[in-house]
């Protein structure tokens, strides 16, 4: 290999990156203009990225046809746009300027008739940007659940599902609002199996959840559910709209970049390396320190047996793993993955790994991730940091920053979630 084992990771992970641009991949599924108005809204880390690419693509193409729009976007991931409107908002637990983004939504796309087109730019962060309470549902309310669902261990799909049946706007009621219009949404996948109705809570696809399904999860993770919440999901009074809703006939979804998407990119440059790449899957999900045992097995088969594969090779993964949030440090699900693989390789010589979010942030830090290699647990000895106890206090991003190995990338403004890279020299 010409590339030291650490930068070689790192360049996969930016080709992962690079791959889930809007830039690459938007292009080719932006739809032909309306007889009518088309509006742009959407929500999402990559929002603001696919609002910018809309009006380059769009004036290219349709030299006389105007633009007007809103999409809200993640505090920091904002882009210049000409004709699009760019909020900035909260992300993971929403506030009142997303809330007030979100209802102008509604605004824009409830006048739309029959011969105008919503397109509408959805990607990973979208459920918290996209927060209109139904009736009787405080924000405070709608912040506190978030909370609780972020830290017990919930699936991103669970969650969803809750959210679905809190909003106004989630789970296909953005495109009941603006039928009669056509409804096409673009999505960018960052949730285990791409499935559209899960990708930001589905605002313009039918939702197969329930009522009872939300009221499942909150007494699965036994939260605590505020009255406004408690009563709504009690009275389930309106569920959301289903398969068979007329509201939704014109409403279409094209999925534009998927994790896959991300991975493949990532084996290209492996291979360029005489690396051979393994995908182990684009849906993992679990707790990240669980999910790390794995990963670390399967190293530990390639290091002594040459099985699956032999080294030179690179494990390859994606997906949405969880923390059970039970100490008060630092740290997302991709340090922690990478701190709990740390001890679960225990100094497993020629073993080196990259774990990040490919938004840029990994949870609510200022890092993506980080990365480890064979004397990471020494070095952290020797810095007087024992990844043991910073792991029971979820604190890695300490650990990590205390040895100098997060990454820090700023915002990507895309999102098709986890990347983690596994090294094996040979």
């Amino acid at each position: 290999m010409n590339h030291t084992p650490l930068t070689l990771l790192r360049s996969m992970f930016d080709e992962a990156v690079a791959a889930a641009s809007p830039a690459r991949s938007l292009s080719a599924h932006l739809p032909p203009p309306p007889p009518g108005r088309t509006v742009v809204v959407g929500a999402g880390k990559a929002a603001a990225e696919m609002a910018s690419e809309v009006e380059q693509v769009w004036a290219n193409r349709n030299h006389e046809v105007e633009l007007t729009g809103l999409v809200i976007t993640c505090y920091g991931h904002g882009v210049r746009t000409e004709q699009i409107e760019v909020v900035e908002a909260a992300h993971p637990i929403p506030d009142q300027k997303g809330l007030d983004a979100a209802r102008r939504i509604l605004e824009l796309v409830q006048p739309l008739g029959a011969d105008d087109l919503a397109l509408c730019l959805i990607s990973g962060g979208g459920s918290a940007l996209l927060t209109v309470p139904a009736d009787g549902i405080e924000l405070n309310e709608k912040q506190a659940v978030t909370d609780q669902l972020l830290r017990c261990g919930a699936t991103i799909s669970e969650i969803n599902c809750v959210r679905k049946h809190l909003s106004a706007i989630k789970g296909g009621r953005l495109a009941k609002v603006a039928a009669p219009a056509a409804v096409v949404a673009l999505t960018i996948s960052d949730v285990p199996g791409d499935d559209p109705a899960v990708i930001a809570s589905g605002p313009t696809v039918a939702d197969p959840s329930t009522f009872s399904d939300a009221r499942a999860v909150l007494d699965k993770y036994n939260l605590e559910t505020p009255r406004g919440v408690a009563m709504h999901l009690a009275a389930a009074l309106e569920e959301t709209p289903k398969p068979s809703d007329p509201s939704l006939k014109r409403s279409n979804v094209s999925t534009i970049v998927t994790p896959q998407d991300a991975l493949e990119a990532a084996a290209v440059i492996a291979e360029a390396a005489g690396v051979r790449p393994v995908i182990l899957s684009d849906s993992i999900e679990g707790e990240s320190r669980e999910v790390a045992l794995v990963h670390a097995a399967i190293a530990g088969q390639i290091l002594k047996r040459g099985q699956p594969i032999k080294p030179p090779c690179v494990l390859l993964s994606s997906g949405e793993t969880t923390v059970t949030v039970r100490g008060k440090g630092r740290g997302g699900r991709n340090a922690e993955f990478l701190l709990a693989l740390a001890l679960a390789l225990d100094g497993a010589p020629r073993v080196h790994a990259i774990a990040c979010d490919t938004d840029g942030i990994d949870g609510t830090e200022d890092n993506a991730g980080a990365i480890i290699s064979p004397d990471t647990l020494t070095r952290g000895q020797a810095a007087g940091v024992n990844a043991e106890d910073y792991l029971s206090h979820n604190d890695s991003y300490t650990f990590f920053q205390e040895l100098g190995d997060l990454v820090v990338t700023g915002p990507t403004r895309t999102n098709v979630n986890d990347f983690r890279a596994i090294l094996i020299e040979s």
